[in-house]
């Protein structure tokens, strides 16, 4: 650690809202995950954060100082999203139900590290007809924690915010009492061209802006089998694409610069489909829905649909549809579905489809999460540096572990109502993968 501000990121995923606080000026002291694969995941990406697989129930704010190294230093902020699934609405003292304890939890933590700022983000859903009720209970329990809340509360889309995707979220921002809250930032881009016109904000980039530079996985029969493969010609053709390619100091940010090997195509695993299904894919229209598959199709001239991460496997494990590509008859991949959501290509996910696209699907979009963290830096008063000192990314192994080996990395207990998919999806594997061949040789 150094002089830069502190951020402690609960309930942290993969690490979008790690990275984007991480490129507004701040140091991750630590994160908490439940999760151990994403712990790992986020692990690999933030090798000097201290990460937590753990519930953040019963972790009190001196053993978390402890877990991070950070002595008595002052918590500068408290970012993260409790899970929303299965708020209870019922009663006048909602925040004291069970299914609603990770919010409560969230809340204390804040308190008990004393930080002097937080950010609380959510579905857009709490802001609406009953739900209402709770997120005013929840500013109310903020207000007798010592915390005021930023007022009137936003609900920010990350397409203002130089993200092709349609993805409405709701944030929360607060300070101590005495401190100054934080206010919310203004939008930087717009896909309305007399709304950017008018305002000064650059237009949002497109679909075709992010993904156009993207060697089309299917070119490769390696990833069949692998996540990742060498490409020996790679030209960056948009300044979102070079953004994210890191061709210029300036995309780090206030990050840290990672030591990553620029060659290698990632997190593009291919995904099967039948004949059929592609000439579906095909004929639909970009912007439009696929009847059958109910897939979206990309647009190339607009922006995307909100990802979405599908369900864990204690709800079924249901993989959320990933968008028709605008160029390819074939679902996006992993790596495809990072760029539309404002990751840099050095950030890696697991090495499978399924974890993957829940680690892009659950994050929150990294550029707008640097746009609230930099309203949070000014709120502070404190003036962003940038680093100089390089960061070497973790080890490949944190990748591509089991829920098994994950738990096993952590010394903990695989989390109850999870199981690991991985070897009951080697036969079904083994099948797409002989299936994709004979459809690649039928083409050729």
């Amino acid at each position: 650690m150094n002089d830069r501000p502190i951020g402690i990121d609960l309930f942290a995923g993969a690490g979008g809202m790690s990275l984007g606080f991480e490129q507004a000026g701040f140091d991750i002291a630590a994160a908490i995950e439940i999760d151990p694969i994403h712990a790992a995941v986020h692990h690999f990406n933030f090798p000097d954060a201290a990460v937590l697989a753990r519930s953040v129930v019963g972790l009190g704010g001196d053993d978390l100082r402890a877990a991070a190294g950070i002595g008595r230093r002052s918590v500068d902020v408290v970012f993260g999203g409790p899970p929303c699934q299965g708020f209870s609405l019922i009663g006048q003292r909602m925040l004291e139900d069970p299914r609603n304890h990770l919010v409560k939890e969230f809340v204390r933590i804040v308190a008990e590290l004393k930080a002097k700022t937080f950010v609380f983000e959510n579905v857009k859903g709490l802001t609406v007809g009953k739900h209402r009720r709770f997120l005013d209970a929840l500013i109310e329990t903020f207000d007798d924690a010592g915390y005021a809340v930023r007022t009137p509360w936003r609900v920010l889309n990350a397409v203002h915010y130089g993200v092709p995707q349609d993805r409405e979220r709701l944030f929360l921002l607060g300070a101590r009492k005495g401190q100054r809250a934080p206010s919310y930032p203004d939008a930087t881009t717009s896909p309305d061209r007399d709304l950017f016109s008018a305002n000064g904000s650059a237009r949002t980039p497109t679909c075709a802006d992010a993904l156009s530079d993207v060697p089309d996985a299917e070119a490769f029969v390696e990833l069949m089998t692998s996540d990742s493969v060498e490409i020996a010609r790679w030209k960056a053709d948009t300044e979102y694409a070079r953004q994210c390619r890191c061709e210029t100091k300036e995309a780090w940010h206030f990050g840290y610069p990672r030591v990553w090997e620029s060659r290698l195509l990632t997190a593009s695993m291919r995904s099967v489909h039948t004949d059929i299904s592609r000439r579906r894919f095909a004929a639909t229209r970009p912007g439009d829905v696929e009847p059958i598959s109910r897939f979206f199709k990309l647009d190339p001239k607009g922006v995307c649909n909100t990802l979405r991460a599908g369900t864990d496997s204690a709800r079924g494990a249901f993989t959320s549809p990933r968008p028709i590509h605008f160029a390819f008859p074939r679902c996006i991949t992993v790596r495809e579905m990072a760029r539309l959501h404002g990751y840099p290509d050095w950030f890696r996910f697991h090495v499978t489809k399924w974890h993957g696209a829940r680690q892009v699907g659950n994050s929150v979009v990294p550029p707008l999460a640097r746009s609230i963290a930099s309203a949070v830096i000014d709120a502070l008063g404190i003036v962003p540096t940038r680093p100089t000192r390089r960061v070497e990314l973790g080890s490949p192994e944190l990748l591509s572990m089991d829920m098994g080996e994950a738990a096993e990395f952590w010394k903990v207990p695989v989390p109850i109502g999870r199981r690991d998919r991985k070897n009951g999806l080697r036969k079904r594997k083994q099948a797409e993968i002989e299936e994709a061949l004979r459809s690649q040789t039928r083409r050729g």
